[in-house]
């Protein structure tokens, strides 16, 4: 959550013109509901068992793997003997997994689950910033729970997390470059000692189980995941995969089996989650098999070859149908073709979204060849359901215990019979080996190695290190903006230079060498300065930081509309000052305008808590000879226009900025001549005007505030006005965190809003399009509740919705009102600061997760 302000006029007098004009206007909204998809849909009846269909032949471009060394005489009898003992129950409760934010310890010894995660944002006691010691507190809590479960098996759960660039959920721990930089390095050596280092500090908390590496081969820049992927080319992915479970499980891990300090892993998200249309997450691959095999599945050869114990599906389609459930791809190909005999675990309720399924039921997934549901709120629901199918047979007896058997011989082949209760272990709990410094050198190594150097005019890089060096710009002194998402938090926002007590900003990094150098670096984030003119200026900008969904985009225009870093950078050029930029993207971006302006630029991804890899680079010593020279290389073409998507090397018409495999050394000459600024966008793409939040996420230029009579608070998550008459708070809503909860206490007037740049909505009007809320809401509002469009604050146009807003008999709607309706209203659609403003005195409780612009289609009609 972005940082809350509080704000008074003009929010108090607008609320008083609303109930004024409550009370004098008639207005009433005429407005239609479009259903849809909803967790809490009932579940369908079993259908009447059918016979199994025919084994389908498999496409023989889907390669035949050497055998792993997983399946061994010892370890099947171990299976045996354990699975003779245990009843349907027991079973069936291996395959599910649990999220700690909504299952307790106590209550394993009733359920019999094999699993449980702690999600994107779910920690010890909901506090993120949980202490290493509270996290394995927690782990060995359960553990030790399950265990009390009446069973003569025994089974140790399994704690899985997703550590993807360290162990990232700990505060303390090193945060490794994003696998968007590790791509850049070319080092498949160097990604194994970080998968170590991240397996070391997993297991000094006691966690069993990360969910990586990503092998994903992102095609399409556009993802919010593309970060996650360490190349678009597959060669590349392939050259990684292996190396890193290695790292992780050691090189023989699924062989001989792991050892302490080291941890299982899962190579996902099987299959083709880097090539949806448009780069949407979640979305759908629309290619061949041959597509499919010899670029999306690049990954998972190599991964299986390494012994990895586990497979996490996609939640994306390939051609329309969803991996969860497709039985060819994880049944026939995945475990049949290719031999995989780890297990395959969905991800978070994605069988909610294989057709005919709800996240409380899905037996069409399990007989896919899903073996764990990965249920982290449904985890209730979905055991008894899938219990209930075993029983009846629409799971067979054979595809429980092919699940079972799977998973055991993950658990056994991952120590877990061995190691003992977390705090048990010899290697738990010893905090001084958080982040030691051999650990941390590897890190500073990463980021060395993955910083491209893409522009150098005149030679200004390497930095005399005794030179007066000011040091610019909102990611300078932000250790949380470097390391990008999926840091300490899901989304990895909120943030500060205090939840990485062992990491080290970029600012600090350079300020650092330049002292040791005689030098002198000044922290100035918007570019003032006194006294003597700087000799050079390092402007360190970029992305805010996101994961999965909310950071997808629909186009790589890098600050569309709102161009804040490039006028910091042209105001240092203006006052004389060379400017090197260092920019913090989870992707290549049309840059076009900034890399003009500076005089030297470098792509240095998302690289974690070693700033001073940054530093050792671009800071020179006392005379300006470089200290390291650079070595990345662009592992993702950079586009020459903001719509240039999909790029990738090889296809026809291939015509980048900077091609594959580019990157700079100080051997070469580095300068750029003048770039076009034409960015290929319309006026209207380049200012958001129809998509105020989606995705969990407020859209830019637009912010999201909340006000009472005493004032307004901006921000985007949990929030409350100034007397807390209206609140928000951050809630799962079809995916996790995507929807807010708004709840007006009834006490006085409160009121929410979206506000922003002047737009002119005059043709969106024309075009008869409509203002829609997709909202939840069980009961109905108490009092009048307006909706408005205008200016400002004041709100020209406003209309009743009272009864419009219905409730919604637990599922998600979308109520639509003609934009023409608050331009008959008085709002003047052509300058429209205020595109959403809904008000209320009387109790209101609702949950919304979409606020946009949409077409009308026999919907939104106003009187």
């Amino acid at each position: 959550m972005k940082s809350a302000h509080t704000k008074s006029s003009p929010f108090k007098a607008w609320l008083k013109l609303s109930t004024a004009g409550l009370m004098l206007t008639a207005l009433s909204a005429c407005a239609t509901f479009s259903g849809a998809d909803t967790d809490t849909a009932p579940m369908a009846a079993a259908p009447a068992v059918a016979p199994a269909p025919a084994p389908v032949p498999v496409n023989p471009v889907w390669p035949e793997l050497k055998d792993a060394g997983l399946v061994d005489a010892d370890v099947e009898a171990k299976i045996d003997a354990l699975m003779a003992q245990m009843t349907i129950e027991e079973k069936v409760g291996q395959t599910i997994q649990g999220d700690i934010a909504s299952i307790k310890p106590e209550d394993l010894k009733k359920y019999p689950l094999g699993s449980i995660l702690a999600g994107g944002s779910s920690s010890p006691n909901g506090n993120e910033r949980a202490t290493p010691q509270e996290w394995l507190d927690l782990a060995d809590a359960y553990w030790r729970s399950s265990l009390e479960y009446p069973s003569k098996a025994k089974i140790p759960l399994l704690f899985g997390i997703d550590a993807v660039h360290g162990h990232s959920n700990l505060v303390g721990a090193i945060i490794f470059p994003h696998n968007v930089g590790l791509g850049a390095t070319r080092n498949p050596d160097l990604m194994k000692k970080i998968a170590e280092v991240t397996a070391y500090e997993m297991a000094l908390a006691g966690v069993d189980w990360t969910f990586a590496p990503t092998v994903a081969v992102s095609r399409d820049k556009r993802w919010g995941r593309a970060y996650e992927s360490y190349s678009e080319n597959p060669a590349d992915v392939a050259a990684y995969a292996g190396k890193v479970v290695e790292g992780l499980q050691g090189d023989k891990g699924g062989d001989e089996g792991i050892k302490l300090g080291r941890i299982m892993s899962s190579a996902k998200h099987y299959l083709g989650d880097g090539g949806t249309l448009g780069g949407k997450d979640q979305g759908d691959a629309v290619i061949s098999e041959e597509e499919l095999a010899k670029i999306h599945n690049a990954g998972y050869p190599p991964s299986i070859e390494a012994g990895v114990l586990s497979v996490m599906a996609s939640f994306s389609s390939w051609n329309g149908e969803k991996l969860t459930g497709s039985k060819y791809l994880l049944t026939d190909v995945l475990k049949g073709r290719m031999g995989f005999d780890g297990f395959v675990v969905s991800d978070w309720n994605a069988q909610g979204q294989v057709p005919g399924c709800t996240n409380l039921s899905c037996p069409q997934a399990f007989n896919a060849g899903i073996d764990m549901f990965m249920a982290p709120d449904s985890w209730k629901g979905i055991y008894e359901n899938t219990l209930a199918q075993a029983k009846s047979g629409e799971i067979s007896q054979a595809r429980l215990d092919d699940a079972v058997r799977r998973i055991l011989r993950a658990k056994i082949k991952g120590g877990l019979f061995e190691f003992g209760a977390p705090k048990d272990r010899a290697i738990t709990g010893k905090w001084e080996n958080l982040s030691r410094p051999e650990h941390r050198a590897v890190a500073r190594q990463a980021v060395r190695e993955s910083l491209v150097l893409l522009k150098n005019n005149g030679s200004l890089l390497p930095i005399k290190g005794k030179a007066n060096i000011l040091v610019v710009g909102d990611g300078a002194d932000n250790i949380g903006k470097q390391s990008g998402g999926w840091t300490i938090s899901w989304q990895g926002t909120g943030n500060t230079n205090a939840d990485f007590p062992h990491g080290q900003s970029i600012f600090g990094g350079i300020k650092e060498a330049a002292t040791a150098a005689g030098g002198k670096a000044t922290l100035s984030v918007d570019g003032s300065y006194k006294g003597k003119k700087p000799d050079v200026a390092i402007v360190v900008i970029g992305e805010d930081p996101y994961a999965e969904f909310q950071g997808d985009r629909p186009n790589l225009d890098y600050q569309p509309g709102e161009p804040k870093d490039l006028e910091l950078i042209k105001k240092l050029k203006a006052a004389g000052i060379p400017v090197v930029t260092v920019f913090l993207s989870g992707r290549p971006m049309w840059v076009n305008p900034e890399l003009n302006a500076s005089n030297a630029f470098v792509a240095a991804w998302l690289p974690g808590t070693e700033g001073a890899g940054v530093a050792d680079l671009i800071i020179g010593d006392a005379a300006g000879k470089a200290r390291h020279d650079f070595k990345g290389k662009l592992s993702f073409s950079w586009p020459k226009t903001a719509v240039q998507q999909p790029l990738n090397v090889g296809m026809a018409g291939y015509d980048p900025l900077f091609a594959y495999g580019f990157g700079l050394t100080y051997a070469d000459k580095g300068d750029l001549a003048q770039l076009s600024e034409v960015s290929g966008l319309s006026d209207a793409d380049v200012v958001n005007v129809d998509n105020y939040f989606t995705a969990g996420r407020v859209r830019a230029p637009w912010k999201f505030a909340i006000a009472d009579l005493s004032g307004a608070v901006e921000g985007e998550g949990n929030l409350k006005s100034p007397k807390g008459i209206a609140s928000q708070t951050i809630v799962d809503a079809g995916a996790q965190e995507a929807g807010r909860r708004l709840v007006f206490n009834g006490q006085g007037l409160g009121a929410v809003l979206f506000q922003g740049p002047l737009v002119d909505l005059s043709r969106q009007t024309t075009g008869e399009l409509a203002l829609s809320i997709t909202y939840k809401m069980d009961k109905a509002a108490e009092g009048p509740v307006t909706l408005g469009v205008g200016r400002d604050p004041f709100i020209q146009g406003r209309i009743d919705v009272t009864k419009a807003l219905a409730p919604t008999g637990g599922q998600f709607k979308t109520l639509k009102i003609k934009l023409g309706c608050f331009r008959d209203a008085g709002a003047d659609m052509k300058q429209i600061g205020v595109p959403f403003a809904l008000s209320s005195e009387k109790a209101l409780d609702l949950t919304y997760t979409s606020v946009k612009l949409m077409a009308v289609e026999g919907d939104g009609n106003c009187p």
